[in-house]
């Protein structure tokens, strides 16, 4: 062999020494460097997951009658770029969307890679996509929220958004516990038969939320909605508020607002209207909040109900003018008059008698100026400025006891004259009677019953006994329109002037009843509450009637026998 064979010889193996050392080392780079790289890239070019959500809890009234439920509804999705023949995919899915062809095309242009054709498709079309086959479209189940009772007690249940959160009400409160688990399943594209279908005997089920059932009653809460709607039409009253309570329990029977709304047309619905009046709207309460006053001056020993002062029509406190609501004085008066009567000046004459320190000490312990811890989403605090705060003057305490100056929401308000129906303990109201945790196969359950809680105890048993008679009293003395054939009431008027910057909006009111019953054995509390009455500003006209019509349709139903057969 020549040299120059030699070399071409040596140079063929230089060149295939280097080759395979090349190849080798892009093997390496490949399967141990890139390894990782590379194979991730690839799961996600092969992998697609896939979410599986378990129903949202329900929500039942304390009958066990459905408030709020669950339906299935799907949502389309395509990958156009894997849809083999798209002219057939089209037609079929133009027959079961009720969409043309045409639309769907250009909806697949836009996103060829995962493309939302329809959501809140019905159950039907949905199972029908499905058993298509075709492996590009997916037909994914999801729930969303029913209410079987329409718009009833919406501002108890709130409402659900398209990405299953909770908000206002109930569902804002309850939303983490009421959610049902969501698991993602990763399903693996084999390149021959395309996505690998769910088997469901081997993948882990997602726990479903939890069921409530509240202490709402479905027929008191309808026709607590009926009657405040009667009270709106024939009080021209531009919005109102009503609440039913057990005193004992502290059980929110019925809790009704106007205007209500739609929880399914919540996109389309003003955010004004979703906030609960009942628990977020702070007022001036005006004379029911008398009660809280007697109930303060009686326990500290102050007055007694014999206790008598000077009622005159007007009187001068720190500098401002305390008038009677009708300017007219009623002369040497006891404490019975004075919650009779509604007097301006004897409440503030208590007022001054006890001195600051016990007249607050006393209006906190009744919980005016904080929360009452009720568990739906959004309770205001209301306000109370006290001696020591900057804005606080001497006449507020005058002004303090009729219920001027200061401001409370409808559950404090009901919760606080609770606390004297029920022996001087006010308990904490609340509107869930029990919780249902499921198991992730849903076919055990354990139930947890919600216990009754004390806030406080603001006045003894005496004196609450005392003040119970004086409300009753008051209500057979002036009060004709609240009275409830067969029944003692006890109970309160109130008409609170509206503040606005500078002043009060003359001549509007809000106008309220709260009473309870019956006398010998509180029951029920009820509280009517009526924003801007237009055929008359008092609340012993227009709130009164709409207390007794309703007291006596629900003393019936309860089955709480006549005062005169009761003993």
């Amino acid at each position: 062999m020549g040299k120059n064979s030699r070399r071409r010889l040596m140079l063929l193996v230089a060149l295939q020494a280097m080759a395979v050392v090349m190849i080798v080392a892009q093997l390496a780079r490949l399967q141990i460097i890139e390894h990782g790289r590379l194979r991730e890239k690839a799961d996600k070019g092969q992998t697609h997951y896939r979410r599986l959500e378990a129903p949202r809890g329900q929500i039942w009234d304390r009958r066990n009658n459905l408030l709020v439920g669950n339906v299935t509804r799907y949502e389309i999705t395509a990958d156009p770029n894997h849809i083999t023949d798209m002219e057939k995919a089209l037609g079929a899915l133009s027959q079961r969307l009720g969409k043309s062809s045409g639309d769907l095309r250009a909806q697949m242009a836009l996103s060829p890679t995962h493309t939302l054709l329809a959501t809140d498709v019905s159950v039907e079309a949905g199972r029908a996509i499905e058993k298509l086959g075709m492996w590009a479209i997916y037909a994914r189940p999801y729930w969303q929220r029913s209410y079987p009772e329409g718009l009833l007690a919406s501002h108890v249940l709130g409402f659900v958004n398209a990405n299953s959160t909770g908000y206002y009400g109930i569902e804002g409160y309850y939303d983490a516990p009421l959610h049902g688990e969501v698991i993602t399943h990763a399903v693996v594209e084999d390149v021959w038969f395309g996505l690998s279908p769910f088997d469901f005997r081997r993948i882990t089920m997602p726990r479903p939320g939890v069921d409530l059932v509240l202490t709402i009653d479905r027929t008191f809460q309808a026709l607590t909605e009926a009657e405040l709607a009667r009270a709106l039409a024939e009080t021209g009253a531009q919005r109102g508020t009503i609440i039913v309570m057990d005193p004992r329990t502290g059980e929110i029977l019925a809790l009704a607002n106007s205007p209500k709304f739609d929880p399914l047309a919540y996109p389309d619905t003003p955010t004004e209207l979703f906030t609960n009046p009942a628990i977020s709207a702070a007022y001036e309460p005006g004379s029911v909040f008398k009660i809280l006053t007697m109930g303060a001056a009686l326990n500290e020993g102050t007055v007694e109900p014999g206790t008598v002062y000077n009622d005159t029509p007007c009187i001068e406190i720190g500098g401002q003018l305390i008038c009677n609501w009708d300017r007219k004085g009623h002369g040497a008066s006891t404490m019975m008059d004075l919650l009779a009567y509604s007097s301006n000046v004897g409440a503030a004459t208590v007022a001054t008698r006890m001195g600051a320190q016990a007249f607050y000490r006393g209006l906190q312990a009744f919980g005016v100026g904080r929360p009452t811890g009720v568990d739906l989403q959004g309770e205001a605090h209301g306000s109370l400025r006290v001696p020591g705060d900057l804005d606080w003057h001497e006449s507020d305490l005058a002004t303090h006891a009729f219920g001027q100056g200061l401001s409370v929401t409808p559950i404090q308000m009901i919760a606080a004259v609770a606390a004297v129906a029920n022996d001087g303990m006010m308990m904490r109201p609340h509107v869930v009677a029990q919780r249902i945790d499921y198991s992730q196969s849903g076919s055990s359950e354990q139930v947890q019953t919600a216990r009754s809680l004390v806030l406080a105890r603001p006045i003894s048993p005496e004196v609450a006994r005392t003040l119970t008679e004086m409300l009753a009293q008051a209500v057979e003395r002036e009060v004709p329109l609240a009275q409830v054939p067969n029944y003692r009431i006890a109970g309160k008027t109130g008409t609170a002037q509206i503040p606005i910057p500078g002043g009060y909006d003359d001549p509007w009111t809000i106008a309220s009843f709260v009473g309870y019953g019956p006398v010998h054995d509180p029951r029920l509390v009820i509280l009517v509450k009526l924003d801007r009455p237009t055929v008359s500003p008092y609340g012993s006209v227009t709130a009164a009637p709409v207390f007794q019509r309703l007291a006596a349709r629900l003393f019936v139903l309860m089955g709480i026998p006549p005062d005169d057969i009761s003993n």
